[in-house]
């Protein structure tokens, strides 16, 4: 075993992260030792203080209730249409191309709502139901996840 065959072996055990690597030739023995202990990360948070009391201010007047901006939508009554797997979300077959759906058309079961690709297969998703597209949940060309919704729809 040569000096550059030593230094080789020397690199290779303080990259694999061995402790000892020992080697016996007919006539050469060598042993090397790494003085490596495991890391062993210890750390302490800062004990809670509270904050000192600020000392007593002045009663405020009471707030004014707000009406809401927009009344919250009671959505129990639409059906949501989830993406069947993994991929990205396309509204239109093509950047030239029409959207499939809007808010506010109607659809029949087998009318295509969207592409989803997945691994460089455009699927169409179709609808399996009758209704109006009331919402249209995931933004084009975004990825999404499986079961994720993409459309409320409102039965006929």
């Amino acid at each position: 075993m040569d000096i550059k065959q030593i230094q080789d072996l020397i690199r290779f055990v303080a990259k694999s992260g061995v402790n000892e690597v020992s080697i016996e030739q007919n006539d050469f023995k060598i042993t090397i030792k790494t003085t490596q202990a495991p890391t062993v990360v210890h750390a302490t948070l800062p004990e809670y203080q509270p904050a000192p009391a600020a000392p007593a201010a002045p009663a405020a007047p009471a707030p004014t209730p707000v009406a809401p901006a927009e009344p919250v939508a009671d959505t129990t009554h639409y059906i949501t249409v989830r993406s069947p797997m993994i991929g990205t979300f396309y509204r239109t077959a093509g950047p030239d191309k029409p959207i499939f759906v809007n808010v506010g058309d109607e659809i029949k079961p087998g009318k295509v709502l969207c592409i989803i690709e997945a691994m460089k297969l455009f699927n169409e998703i179709e609808s399996e139901v009758s209704g109006r597209i009331v919402r249209v949940l995931a933004d084009n060309a975004s990825p999404v996840e499986y079961d994720q919704p993409l459309f409320l729809v409102e039965p006929i």
